[in-house]
């Protein structure tokens, strides 16, 4: 078995085991989690320095990019986050809702909440005019999130919910909502 199946499995184990692992998982997944997110942004503001890379500072146009990239980032994090709770779970894999949620922004996309989050460190990267957090840290962060949801969360969503989830795997995109489906529905 491959670090990858044994990271799926530890998943699977905690989300539907014990009401005690849970409770201690969930917290520590938390604090990974949003202490990488922590790190890239500090380290961003490191290299910044380091490579001595040019700041473009602050306008009008920056700060109001900034703040549609983080409007935008929180438009689609709140209401995961409300889902989450009213299925009585958390984001945190280890502790998730009992059933598949295929409704409200999921119709869309598997992850939005990831992608409200992608859109806030963009955000922060103009407000802070870091330029590594912009081109280095926020594509790092996407791709270890993917390779994440690749080969752990969804090997472990695969072998909890089965069929079901592999139909809403091939029918609903990853991070980036497939615009003809959102006209069909319309029509």
């Amino acid at each position: 078995m491959n670090p990858w199946d044994r990271l799926a499995d530890l998943f699977y184990r905690v989300a539907t085991g014990d009401r005690r692992h849970k409770l201690l998982f969930t917290p520590l997944g938390l604090l990974f989690f949003f202490g990488l997110i922590a790190l890239f942004i500090f380290a961003s503001f490191w290299v910044d320095e380091w490579l001595d890379f040019p700041s473009f500072g602050s306008s009008w146009w920056s700060s109001t990019l900034s703040i549609l990239l983080m409007v935008i980032g929180s438009a689609l994090i709140v209401p995961t986050v409300i889902a989450f709770g009213r299925l009585k779970g958390t984001p945190v894999p280890f502790n998730p809702p009992p059933k598949l949620n295929t409704t409200g922004l999921y119709a869309y996309v598997r992850n939005p909440m990831l992608t409200g989050i992608f859109f806030m460190l963009f955000g922060l990267g103009v407000l802070f005019s870091s330029l590594s957090l912009i081109f280095i840290f926020t594509p790092l962060f996407i791709l270890l999130m993917v390779l994440e949801l690749k080969f752990v969360e969804e090997k472990e969503m695969e072998k909890k919910f089965g069929e079901e989830y592999l139909e809403y795997k091939r029918r609903v995109p990853m991070f980036i909502p497939k615009l003809k489906r959102v006209e069909n529905e319309r029509n």
